[in-house]
């Protein structure tokens, strides 16, 4: 009985060198190593390429453990609970003790590591988002499972800003918003939900914003107005772009950034840096490997084993995308300048090891993902007529 069940599932379990999409491994790979090119170049010490290497191994074991995960326990209310309930009581703390750096206390200091909390709560608040929506997608047209899913949202978008970092923020908003339009809102509660995004905007900007992050946006509109002191950073990162041309300068002959004009190349602004070595051509190669990412994790949402895989690649497509389009906005000055790393690229541990561990976590829930197409088993949810 218990196989049959399966089978009408149309769930199967592979063997672990199956579960692997390699495809989108090997875009996310290369995209590392792009980065780790970047870093290698512009570093007289190459510290930070040293340092990058060993977190992309670190990345990869994590990737790979994950794999082998069986991942159906989230479906439950109390590991989802307790993870949601780590990653505040994280942010909360390093609000009290957490390391500042570049005026934003984000991170925990271990020796010579430093561990950012609001890496790690992206993830979370997919699976939450996943865990909540997986069980009310027929009542989401009630108003209040939106404003309950925006609570959720809302505490961990609280605190990350408090630190501040309006970045992080807005990619926890843009997933947020997005499994919220896939999880099927209505066009009323979409409009009423923007209508309370620009209210909160308001008062964010009247009450939440510091003095240099308002002067980022000012900059933003006027983005001659100053040059040489909040719109230095985005103007650096245009020129860096543009003079990458249409092959690029060649990797280490980046000016702007061997020159150290550009500042935080290896984080904020590496775009910019691998723009202007790769040039029109790289960047056209570095998008193609984010939409077979993108591509590859959306495949995946529709084998889902059920709706819970489903949201959670969903809300890991939204993660990486948000990330993408903020950061590539921001070095291209078409956004404010808010300081977001890029996936998979960037410099940093903490979201190296997230990216890959939410990479991680979709494969394992390959292993027990749909072999039949999703119409082909909506007669599973149709009662049986009474005999």
């Amino acid at each position: 009985m218990l196989s049959l069940l399966r089978a009408r599932r149309g769930a199967t379990r592979v063997a672990f060198w199956r579960v692997i999409d390699w495809p989108l491994l090997g875009a996310a790979v290369l995209l590392s190593a792009f980065g780790l090119v970047t870093m290698y170049s512009f570093s007289d010490a190459n510290a930070y390429f040293d340092h990058q290497l060993l977190w992309l191994a670190i990345s990869l074991v994590i990737f790979l453990g994950a794999s082998m995960a069986d991942y159906r326990f989230l479906r439950q209310t109390v590991p989802v609970v307790a993870l949601y309930g780590a990653v505040v009581a994280a942010l909360l703390v390093v609000l009290v003790i957490g390391h500042v750096s570049n005026g934003a206390q984000s991170w925990f200091r271990l020796g010579t590591v430093a561990i950012q909390p609001a890496d790690f709560t992206m993830l979370v608040l997919v699976i939450v988002l996943a865990k909540y929506f997986a069980r009310r997608h027929i009542d989401i047209a009630q108003f209040r499972h939106v404003l309950i899913s925006g609570l959720y949202a809302f505490i961990p978008f609280a605190l990350i800003v408090l630190q501040p970092d309006l970045g992080s923020g807005i990619i926890l908003a843009s997933i947020w918003l997005g499994m919220v339009l896939v999880s099927g809102i209505s066009k009323k509660h979409l409009f009423i939900v923007l209508a309370i995004g620009l209210v909160a905007a308001l008062g964010m900007w009247q009450y939440g914003l510091h003095d240099y992050q308002k002067q980022r946006v000012l900059t933003f509109l006027h983005p001659l107005s100053d040059i040489q002191g909040s719109g230095y950073n985005a103007y650096q990162a245009v020129i860096a772009i543009g003079s990458g041309g249409l092959t690029g300068k060649g990797i280490g002959y980046g000016t702007q950034s061997k020159l150290k004009f550009l500042p935080e190349y290896q984080t904020d602004f590496i775009f910019a840096a691998f723009a202007e070595e790769w040039g029109l051509i790289g960047v056209l190669l570095m998008f193609a490997l984010y939409g077979i990412i993108i591509w590859r994790v959306l495949a995946l949402a529709y084998r889902g084993g059920s709706n819970f895989e489903t949201l959670f690649a969903v809300g890991l497509a939204c993660l990486f995308t948000s990330h993408f389009i903020v950061h590539v906005g921001i070095n291209l000055g078409l956004l404010p300048v808010t300081g977001t790393t890029v996936p998979f690229m960037s410099y940093g541990g903490s979201h190296l090891v997230m990216e890959y561990l939410g990479l991680g976590m979709l494969m394992g829930m390959r292993r027990y993902a749909r072999v039949t197409r999703p119409e082909s088993i909506k007669e599973e949810f149709v009662p049986a007529p009474v005999l």
